[in-house]
């Protein structure tokens, strides 16, 4: 329903200048921090001020930051916003990050869409997913997005992992490996989600699997993106921009 010039949404992070430094004792010291464009920064790290978000000076044109946990198993940082985009409601979604690591080492990333949304302390594991050898566990009751994971086989390939809409969720890893290699260099990952729940994944400009109904189409869902150490080792992962776009729904 077109009612004026601000019919669609469209949030933008490059993140120059922005970042919340390890170990941070200038104010403010604890979460909850935002950037710029409004993502929420959240994960379990935060809470004990020994992970953040580090601007790089080095290799960081365009403005690039560097997400770092702990050095504790399950301990995560990431990006996020409120449940604020229904597929029906709102049209539809698009979702664009690109990111590269320093290793594809002991770490579990996931960037999507999920029901599960928390302001300070966040993880994947027990929020979201777990991976096992070929197995999938998928805790959120409603997710769709990119998921690399140590603890799979495929322990660096991206998953294009699904529940909550009509199609049934996929929990064997071979069914959803997207057979694209997470590496030191950026990848553009998109995600599209149609109003009716259908989504396509993207790598760098790639379609890599399309699924009917991976998508509730009536529950507020948020956007994450997330790494989460997966061993005791500090786990990386660097993000030069987040992009979402959708429409506004001029019924709410």
């Amino acid at each position: 329903m077109a009612q004026s010039s601000v019919g669609r949404i469209r949030i933008f992070d490059d993140f120059i200048g922005f970042e919340v430094p390890v170990a941070s004792t200038a104010a403010p010291a604890t979460a909850p921090y935002f950037t710029p464009g409004g993502l929420r920064v959240v994960g379990q790290g935060l809470e004990v001020n020994d992970s953040g978000v580090v601007g790089l000076d080095a290799d960081g044109l365009n403005g690039v930051v560097r997400l770092t946990t702990t050095d504790e198993t399950e301990h995560s940082v990431g990006f996020t916003t409120n449940s604020s985009f229904d597929m029906a409601l709102n049209g539809g979604i698009g979702i664009e990050a690109r990111v590269r690591f320093e290793n594809t080492d002991t770490k579990q990333v996931y960037f999507g869409l999920t029901d599960v949304v928390t302001n300070g302390v966040g993880i994947l594991e027990g929020e979201q997913m777990v991976g096992s050898g070929t197995a999938i566990t998928l805790t959120s009751s409603d997710l769709c997005g990119f998921m690399m994971s140590a603890d799979l086989t495929d322990a660096t390939d991206w998953h294009g992992v699904y529940k909550g809409g009509s199609a049934t969720a996929s929990t064997t890893s071979t069914d959803v490996d997207l057979d694209d290699v997470a590496g030191t260099d950026f990848q553009v990952l998109r995600l599209e989600v149609d109003s009716n729940g259908t989504a396509r994944w993207y790598i760098d400009g790639d379609l890599k699997q399309t699924v009917t109904g991976a998508v509730s189409t009536s529950t507020d869902l948020a956007v994450l993106l997330m790494v989460e150490a997966k061993g005791n080792a500090i786990e990386t992962m660097d993000v030069d921009y987040v992009l979402i776009e959708t429409n506004r729904d001029w019924t709410a």
